[in-house]
């Protein structure tokens, strides 16, 4: 899951997870980016990268790059680790810093992971803003196209036929029935198609206000001074002579637009 910052997306990972979780489903939730809330919303005070049950038949966790790479030296390579990692860590940042997709294959793998592994029905990732998403999820491609032998390149191999099969991964991008949003999630979309085959499934408008004394077909006519496009100012709204109403028409036409572009 991603979407603009201040969407919103925290709060509907957390609201799938936990729904999935009560339908008998075995979820785990990740938060990907440090900056996210979905600790919070869960009722935790922290999340840290080793799974924890919060609700039955829910666990969640936090992505760390440290640990990461901590569990792929065990996992893959098969060193023993004694001790800190800072020294190791450092040379990783070196590296990272020096070749695309090094530090987002570490993320983005340990969701991998954990999807074959089948310890889970359903794995959320709580991603980062939509700006930094794409370089994220299309990392396994990137570093494949770096590294084509060895055991590193087997790895990206396996993460990219999991990422770009339709049936067992996809997208869904949350976003708010304003302007920038909308135009960023668009623009999200277009990205993707153009670096990775991952699917884009859709998107949860969150936050949808409601169009005072308008329901079903009543929308349309509430909306008819309300020019459906990004970027129109305000004066064209100026017929809707509530403040709610106002805001809710102008929700369903970005809303609108939205769909007219192809997300149905």
């Amino acid at each position: 899951m991603t979407g603009k910052g201040g969407v919103g997306k925290s709060a509907v990972a957390a609201a799938l997870a936990r729904v999935a979780a009560d339908r008998g489903k075995r979820v785990l939730v990740c938060e990907m980016d440090d900056k996210g809330s979905l600790a919070t919303y869960l009722g935790r005070e922290q999340l840290g990268f080793e799974p924890v049950t919060v609700a039955p038949n829910l666990a969640a966790m936090a992505m760390n790059t440290e640990d990461s790479l901590r569990e792929y030296i065990r996992l893959y390579l098969r060193v023993p680790i004694i001790g800190s990692l800072a020294p190791l860590a450092r040379i990783f940042d070196f590296v990272a810093n020096a070749a695309p997709a090094v530090k987002e294959i570490l993320a983005i793998g340990k969701l991998c992971y954990e999807v074959r592994e089948n310890n889970y029905d359903l794995v959320i990732a709580d991603s980062e803003a939509s700006g930094h998403f794409v370089a994220q999820v299309s990392a396994p491609d990137a570093l494949a196209a770096l590294v084509r032998i060895g055991i590193v390149a087997d790895q990206t191999k396996w993460m990219s036929n999991l990422l770009h099969d339709h049936s067992v991964s996809s997208v869904l991008a949350v976003v708010t029935p304003e302007e920038m949003p909308v135009v960023e999630t668009i623009e999200l979309r277009e990205r993707l198609a153009k670096a990775t085959p991952v699917n884009f499934a859709g998107v949860v408008i969150n936050r949808m206000p409601a169009v005072v004394g308008t329901r079903g077909a009543d929308h349309r006519e509430a909306c008819a001074g309300v020019d459906c496009r990004p970027g129109a100012s305000s004066r064209d709204c100026t017929g809707l002579d509530r403040t709610r109403q106002h805001r809710g028409a102008r929700a369903i036409a970005e809303r609108s637009w939205l769909v007219d572009d192809g997300d149905d």
